[in-house]
């Protein structure tokens, strides 16, 4: 999302290699990069490989000024994992100008989270209930009358769940894409200003046009074309490594002759909670979780491999999943 001529459906067409006039409804789907993913499908040989996903909206120009959104925008817009915000950083516009026009959006955000907090607030106190909702709004609204995003003042567990169906705004995680011209591709300068990174926002540098481009190109010539511009990787893959850490995503992996599939998950997750995410009979008849590290897996040659080798544990309900892990749920039900 981003103001008018900000370039935000070019950046969607960069991340997505969709053109958002092409009638699909501002919808893009893309695989999640992850070379574990390709090792363990070479060495498993599955019938279907299947990647993480991220899926990302084009919200339609004419809901945004120059200057401001629609009421009916930022309803959309609670419903959303993380928020990201496309400022025009072209030749001329300076790291002072990129931090003001991220500064009006995230104005934006805050009345708009300061209105539904207000409404809720008056509402309590009429009705005169909900003593630990009323305090945890109160000490929102004191926050944002003092200019600062949710998400950066320190809201415990049980505070996160009392407001948890008020979606607001500025608790979502926020990537700032700065969108720069093609002669400053590579350019840090952008990116560095202390006004973004003190409102708890991850800023990416990228030029949305050369990166439209790079993404249009066979996937064997990007390499180069990449590295001549001093780039590690494309956009897409920068972005969807951001959003990971924003969201405190890591991978478990399942692999097998049926599938090899990558599983997001939070950070923290146990080894229950990783088998729900396949599917809930999984968890609910959880025997053990069977697990071994992907380098050890791959080293060994699979599952019998690491057995022989002493790689593979058995794990119960509890276990904390670590990035990277293959697992194997036992279950019954």
């Amino acid at each position: 999302m981003g103001f008018a001529a900000s370039g935000k459906s070019t950046v969607f067409a960069a991340l997505t290699g969709i053109d958002p006039a092409a009638g699909k409804g501002g919808l893009g789907t893309i695989s999640v990069p992850d070379l574990r993913v390709d090792q363990l499908s070479a060495l498993c040989k599955p019938r279907k490989t299947t990647y993480a996903e991220i899926v990302f909206q084009d919200f339609p120009t004419g809901a945004f000024g120059s200057d401001s959104l629609s009421p009916g925008i930022l309803g959309e817009m609670r419903n959303f994992d993380v928020l990201a915000e496309v400022v025009d950083a072209f030749a001329g516009g300076g790291r002072g100008e990129v931090a003001d026009r991220a500064a009006a959006f995230h104005d934006e955000l805050m009345l708009s989270d300061l209105g539904v907090i207000e409404k809720r607030l008056d509402r309590l106190t009429r009705e005169k209930g909900k003593p630990l909702e009323k305090e945890t709004l109160e000490r929102c609204k004191e926050a944002i009358e003092r200019n600062e995003e949710l998400r950066e003042i320190g809201l415990d567990e049980q505070a996160l769940s009392l407001v948890s169906g008020f979606k607001f705004l500025t608790l979502k995680p926020r990537v700032v894409v700065a969108n720069v011209d093609e002669a400053s591709i590579g350019a840090a300068a952008p990116a560095s200003d202390e006004r973004i990174a003190g409102s708890g926002c991850t800023l990416i540098a990228m030029s949305a046009r050369l990166e439209h481009e790079i993404s249009e190109l066979p996937a064997e010539e990007r390499g180069e074309f990449l590295a001549d511009l001093g780039l590690d990787a494309p956009a897409s893959e920068r972005f969807v490594s951001t959003c990971y850490e924003m969201l405190e995503l890591i991978t478990f992996l399942t692999a097998g002759e049926d599938e090899v599939r990558a599983w997001p998950i939070r950070r923290g997750s146990t080894a229950l909670e990783a088998a729900g995410k396949i599917h809930s009979d999984i968890a609910r008849g959880f025997i053990r979780a069977e697990i071994a590290a992907v380098d050890d897996y791959l080293e060994h040659g699979g599952e019998a491999g690491c057995r022989k080798a002493g790689k593979w544990s058995s794990e119960g309900k509890d276990h904390i999943m670590k990035d990277g892990e293959v697992a194997h749920f036992r279950f019954n039900v």
